[in-house]
């Protein structure tokens, strides 16, 4: 990998563990599964270099629990359904996606509580979190719906602009090795 990805993916990293710290106030409110939708739809399978480092981040900043387990599959698992859709170019789409992703989010979470701790512990944990998915379904919904397309078109051009500057170092670089 390019000098120039690594540190994109790092900077994208970033502006996830920014946007998540950022709006901790507000329960379950957050532009991670926007971005994530966004980054998967422009870098492809290179997405897993910004997810990973993100949930690294998050468990050295908040500490490895059982939930950090969580985020090693639930944005896997968001990046995978994005890959799996992603020839639709509807806004709309990507808001119920969001939105649905949101409303799962506290189920997926719960799957170690069912392991570590038996049909009841997952059940309760699960249960128990339902009013903060509602939350969380509400403020994907309305992020993705503001956020998505301006988001989408800034990063794209940036991700267009470093392919054209790489392309054009590589020839530059072939012209140099020439004798």
């Amino acid at each position: 990998m390019k000098a120039m990805y690594m540190v994109t993916m790092g900077f994208l990293s970033a502006i996830l563990l920014i946007g998540q710290v950022g709006m901790a106030a507000l329960p379950n409110i957050e532009p991670v599964t926007m971005l994530i939708i966004v980054y998967t739809l422009i870098y492809r399978k290179q997405v897993f270099y910004i997810i990973y480092t993100f949930v690294i981040l998050e468990g050295l900043i908040y500490g490895f629990g059982i939930w950090w387990f969580s985020y090693l599959y639930i944005w896997t698992i968001l990046a995978v359904i994005v890959l799996l859709m992603k020839k639709n170019q509807s806004v709309l789409m990507w808001v119920v996606v969001a939105g649905a992703y949101g409303l799962a989010f506290g189920f997926l979470c719960a799957i170690p509580y069912f392991i570590s701790g038996g049909w009841g512990a997952g059940i309760a944990y699960w249960m128990s979190g339902i009013p903060y998915d509602i939350t969380h379904c509400i403020g994907n919904t309305v992020l993705t719906a503001l956020l998505f397309k301006p988001v989408y078109n800034v990063l794209n051009k940036m991700h267009t602009a470093q392919l054209v500057y790489m392309t054009n170092v590589e020839k530059t670089q072939g012209q140099k090795n020439t004798p």
